[in-house]
C-alpha cells in the first residue's frame, strides 16, 4: 500500500481520478439538490446536499495530491514576475 503512494506517477494518476470524482459528485449534487424540479425522497435529497459538500472536498484533496506529485516529479512550472 505504501509502495503505491511512494511512486509520484501513481499519485498523479490517482489525483486525476479523485479530481474527476469530486467534480462529478459536485455537479450531480448541485443538479439534484437545486436544479431538479421534480419530487425526490428525503433520503435522496439529503444525499444530494451532502454531495455538494463531499464533491469540493474531493476536489481539494485531489488538487493537493496533484501538487505533491508534481513537486516530487519536478514538473511544476511556476513563473513569478516581479
Amino acid at each position: 500500500m505504501f509502495a503505491y503512494f511512494s511512486n509520484p506517477q501513481n499519485v498523479l494518476h490517482l489525483s486525476s481520478k479523485v479530481l474527476g470524482a469530486g467534480l462529478a459528485l459536485l455537479l450531480a449534487g448541485i443538479y439534484g439538490a437545486y436544479l431538479y424540479a421534480g419530487h425526490l425522497p428525503i433520503v435522496v435529497l439529503v444525499s444530494m446536499h451532502a454531495m455538494t459538500i463531499i464533491g469540493p472536498t474531493l476536489i481539494k484533496i485531489g488538487y493537493v495530491m496533484r501538487l505533491l506529485a508534481q513537486h516530487r516529479l519536478g514538473t511544476h512550472h511556476v513563473k513569478v514576475v516581479a
